[in-house]
């Protein structure tokens, strides 16, 4: 067997178990933008060989979130505000094709149930002031969303934008006014779900991505931010 393909303990290779750590590293910004590293500096971080690492570097410059560098190792590559702006145009429409086409079963409390859990978990995230445990029980609402909608094409759109969509939130989740907001437009959405409301139910879901895109496009301007 390759030693780069050996299986780790949890059944994954060690070729996987790069490539989601140094993911995972990317994504919550422990590897910030610009951030760059040798393979031999990452294998030694990761307690592997250098041959797994830079597999996993492969399909990370794939999905564009390191330029890997001949001699040089890699660069963890930066989000531009026109980035964003076209991710959350394009999160928004899909999010509000879902919450339509969710809306349009009219679904039940029970069906409804973990929109509301993830929603309470928010603000009782936020009444402890952990931002951390509300960006998580955020993102759970919005994938549920788009889970519940049933259509598994529409969902992997929704995915494929995701990662950097979570990259550029949690570098400014310190940034941003207290999100007070958003577990109220969240229980509005529900409330839309919960009627039948399709049309309502994607309203209230475009305006509340398109709050989230003015805020994050204020953070780049106010501190003059060129990339994230």
């Amino acid at each position: 067997m390759n030693r780069a393909h050996k299986a780790s303990p949890d059944g994954t290779s060690m070729v996987d178990a790069a490539y989601q750590n140094m993911r995972r590293r990317i994504l919550d910004n422990v590897w910030a933008p610009g951030f760059q590293a040798l393979e031999g500096e990452i294998a030694l971080q990761l307690g592997m060989s250098r041959t797994p690492v830079r597999e996993a570097l492969i399909r990370l410059a794939n999905e564009s979130l390191v330029e890997v560098i001949p001699r040089r190792g890699m660069r963890v590559l930066p989000v531009s505000p026109t980035d964003m702006k076209e991710i959350y145009e394009i999160l928004g429409a899909l999010e509000s094709t879902a919450a339509e086409m969710l809306a349009a079963r009219k679904p039940d409390d029970a069906e409804l149930q973990p929109l509301v859990a993830a929603t309470r978990a928010m603000e009782l995230a936020l009444e402890r002031d952990d931002l951390d445990a509300w960006a998580k029980a955020d993102e759970s609402f919005h994938e549920q969303l788009v889970n519940m909608a049933g259509n598994r094409m529409l969902a992997e759109a929704v995915f494929s934008y995701w990662d950097r969509a979570h990259r550029a939130r949690m570098f400014t989740l310190r940034l941003r006014p207290k999100p007070v907001n958003s577990t109220k437009e969240h229980m509005a959405l529900v409330d839309r779900l919960r009627e039948g409301d399709a049309a309502g139910a994607a309203t209230v879901n475009r305006e509340h991505r398109q709050r989230a895109n003015r805020e994050l496009l204020a953070i780049f301007e106010r501190f003059r931010l060129q990339q994230m």
